[in-house]
């Protein structure tokens, strides 16, 4: 039997009908008591002050004690309560995140799996996919998918495409992103989306197809990408859009993650094929192979092993991406140079069409997102002779 302090109970009422205005923390204060003897009244609003204090909180434990507190309370409201799902659905993200930020991933995976249960399904496929499990991510995908979560259907179909690719499933991710093609497509044409993003779609289309010896396959796309390419060159963007760089450095990221070492629980790596919810402890160690990758390249340099430099370089570009590739502010200024230097470093390969090809790929899509689109398609028409010759 819980105990009530009455006194407490009254100083709670009294503080929430002053006239003053209470602190964050007074006010987490007066629900915490209030909740206990009026739970249906209170313990949403608890769940609401407790997750106010965390947001503003900078101490780790403290921020894992309070998102905690957020989880339990939120598990208390009564089932059919208004809001209950979103106030759950905030605390765990919140209690995840903050236990995959101090590096405890077993308790953070669990929370992911309550959210799951609680019909948010795509936290649990990131983590899954960090750890390499790409099949059980996919099927976790194809729910959210399928069901429209989140609406728009670029960022659960690429995810969704990347695990299934992750898993070894070539023709089914292909499947997949071929439906999302074919959506862009109607949608470029009705002046919906970017031409950019078609561009930039097409391009990851043919490298797919690429991967997998579909030689055919791939050319088509490449040819439908340079036709796009040439129309925004003659005549831009039929429509102003606002910031799309998050679509470019999402399909960047995962043209690059062949090159990475394989994902395991033991050694979890980034979620490639989605630009949200990195778990901040990945993201991290990801950023941090930055000093050894700079390094090597040094190394490469100097013994003049010009293909492994070209490829070092390419991963060192995907962390520069990672890092700040989607802020606006002097966007080309700040990314141009590496692009160029992989460009160069692979015209110093005359025997290796293929290098060459990628580079200058990559160089072009980095261009579209700078809505430079003349050299954009000068660099992507010669990509695509070298792959034809080739």
């Amino acid at each position: 039997m819980v105990t009530i302090d009455h006194d407490a109970v009254l100083r709670a009422r009294v503080l929430l009908l002053g006239s003053g205005r209470p602190s964050r923390a007074e006010l987490a204060g007066a629900y915490r008591v209030l909740a206990e003897v009026s739970p249906k009244a209170y313990m949403g609003k608890l769940v609401d002050a407790v997750l106010a204090l965390y947001y503003e909180n900078r101490d780790p434990e403290a921020s894992l004690a309070l998102a905690a507190e957020a989880s339990r309370a939120a598990r208390r409201i009564e089932a059919g309560m208004p809001l209950r799902a979103e106030r759950l659905h905030r605390a765990l993200d919140a209690h995840q995140r903050t236990l995959f930020a101090q590096g405890r991933r077993a308790e953070g995976r669990a929370v992911c799996e309550q959210l799951a249960e609680a019909g948010s399904s795509g936290p649990l496929a990131i983590v899954l996919a960090e750890e390499g499990r790409f099949r059980e991510a996919a099927e976790l995908d194809e729910k959210a998918a399928r069901n429209r979560i989140p609406e728009h259907s670029f960022w659960n179909m690429v995810r969704w495409a990347a695990n299934l690719e992750g898993a070894g499933l070539h023709d089914a991710a292909a499947a997949v992103f071929g439906e999302l093609l074919d959506e862009t497509r109607g949608e470029a044409a009705e002046q919906h989306t970017s031409l950019a993003i078609l561009t930039w779609e097409l391009v990851h289309f043919s490298r797919m197809r690429g991967t997998v010896g579909d030689g055919k396959g791939a050319a088509a796309a490449r040819r439908e990408a340079l036709t796009v390419l040439e129309e925004l060159a003659t005549t831009g963007e039929p429509k102003n859009w606002s910031c799309i760089l998050d679509w470019w450095r999402t399909l960047f990221l995962l043209s690059g993650r062949a090159a990475e070492p394989a994902a395991s629980p033991e050694s979890p790596m980034p979620p490639f094929g989605t630009n949200l919810g990195w778990s901040p402890d990945v993201r991290e160690r990801f950023l941090d192979m930055l000093p050894d990758l700079e390094a090597e390249a040094a190394a490469l340099g100097l013994a003049g092993r010009l293909p492994e430099l070209v490829d070092v370089h390419r991963r060192i570009t995907v962390r520069a991406a990672v890092r700040d590739g989607t802020h606006p502010h002097r966007f080309e200024e700040r990314f141009r140079p590496y692009f160029d230097e992989g460009v160069a470093l692979a015209r110093r390969l005359p025997d290796d069409p293929v290098r060459l090809a990628r580079a200058l790929t990559d160089r072009s899509m980095f261009l579209v997102a700078a809505r430079t689109f003349e050299p954009a398609h000068a660099d992507f028409a010669e990509a695509t002779a070298l792959l034809d010759d080739h």
